[in-house]
């Protein structure tokens, strides 16, 4: 009998550890997949607007001498109306010949209307000279080192013209396949492979159920949308920290309470990982950043007194209404009636 409770006791203790991530990852993944394929085939259709609107493209530019131009060619290859897009190229401080490039694009896309402005140094800044220029309905940045698809603007303002409680959204950043395959060596392929599943799971099917949820927590930095009114209703981007696509997410969803979404099919291409060293740079700013705008907005939404604050109110909401589910307190004599 000892030894049938001795093997019981040890087969449960290694069974419930073998189900944690069976609970924890296997399940719920298995879930998010189902949901996703559920979107994906209920996806209403999207009417055309009788009119495409104005849309300002925003390029920070800094040392970008060697990926402008190709980012601008992938902006001349949209199926958007050329006549509808305003280019600002926002140079900040580059050191490199990024004007040169700006100036091949100008004779070689003449049917874009491109703008190219000298600002102070720093993306959240080159991105707020950038927004006070901009005279579209929609205001669009992305980086400079990436590429679009033809289709992005267009599926973009498509979500936006569809829906107004939309303010703002995020599109999709995928590292491009085909410099995926072309990457020297097994161990940095691997890694440019990893990579690539990585953005395709975590900042494509898990912002897609965020936002599902209304609970996306940051659009990227690289690729995302706002209606220019309610941008001006923000205070712009934030230069006192790295994670300012995360600040101005915050800033729309949690302070001014608006609708922020993933475009999914607004995608943005961009080059894989150079190596670990990238790597390694890359995700300590990001987690640097998020940090830093985590605990900004925690320190005023979810501070002790903050939560004491909003008990009370709600407590004296419930007394009004005769609510039977409230305490309600004598406070002179501290006693619970």
């Amino acid at each position: 009998m000892y030894w049938i409770n001795l093997a019981l006791t040890r087969m449960g203790f290694w069974i419930t550890w073998a189900l944690v991530p069976i609970v924890v990852e296997i399940i719920p993944a298995i879930m998010s997949t189902i949901k996703l394929m559920r979107l994906h085939r209920h996806m209403p259709r999207l009417k055309a607007p009788a009119k495409w609107p104005w849309v300002t493209i925003i390029v920070p530019v800094y040392n970008s001498e060697d990926t402008l131009f190709d980012c601008i060619r992938s902006i001349d290859h949209q199926t958007y109306d050329k006549k509808s897009m305003q280019i600002i190229l926002a140079n900040n401080q580059s050191t490199d010949d990024s004007f040169g490039a700006y100036a091949r694009a100008q004779n070689a896309f003449p049917n874009l209307f491109l703008r190219y402005v000298n600002t102070d140094k720093g993306k959240a800044r080159a991105l707020n000279a950038a927004i006070y220029e901009s005279i579209g309905n929609y205001v669009i940045n992305i980086d400079s080192d990436g590429l679009l698809e033809p289709n992005a603007i267009k599926n973009m303002v498509l979500r936006f013209e569809n829906d107004e409680q939309i303010a703002a959204m995020t599109g999709a950043v995928l590292p491009q396949r085909n410099l995926v395959k072309q990457v020297h060596g097994w161990w940095h392929r691997l890694l440019a492979k990893n990579e690539y599943y990585e953005y395709a799971q975590a900042f494509l099917s898990g912002r897609t159920i965020e936002s599902f949820r209304d609970q996306l927590f940051t659009m990227s930095g690289a690729f995302s949308a706002f209606r220019r009114e309610v941008l001006m209703e923000t205070f712009l981007y934030d230069t006192d920290t790295i994670g300012e696509d995360t600040d101005m997410t915050f800033q729309i969803r949690t302070r001014l309470g608006k609708k922020v979404v993933i475009c999914a099919d607004a995608i943005f291409y961009v080059a894989p990982i150079s190596g670990f060293s990238e790597l390694y740079t890359q995700r300590q700013r990001w987690q640097r950043g998020e940090l830093e705008v985590a605990q900004h907005y925690m320190s005023q939404t979810a501070s002790i007194k903050g939560f004491f604050k909003e008990f009370w109110e709600c407590q004296e909401v419930c007394v009004k209404r005769d609510c039977p589910f409230s305490i309600k307190l004598n406070f002179f004599s501290r006693k619970v009636i």
